[in-house]
């Protein structure tokens, strides 16, 4: 496969958001994006899982203070 992992990753990132986009158009049913959600998370790597629950955990503190916070891979 050509390019560097970074831009193999940027395309792999964008292949996705196209993905779960669509999926939540789909009758604007939220269960079947929270379903692609957890089969996603299951092919993650420990310190990967490790890194979307982090942020994921900071989001909801920050939420639930009012602050604003987006989740950001691969930094």
């Amino acid at each position: 496969m050509l390019g560097t992992d970074k831009s193999r990753g940027y395309c792999l990132e964008m292949i996705c958001a196209d993905f779960l986009a669509g999926v939540n158009l789909d009758n604007g049913n939220p269960e079947i994006l929270l379903h692609s959600i957890r089969q996603f998370f299951k092919f993650l790597p420990g310190e990967q899982r490790q890194e979307l629950l982090t942020q994921v955990n900071q989001r909801l503190h920050e939420s639930a203070s009012g602050q604003t916070c987006t989740l950001a891979f691969g930094s």
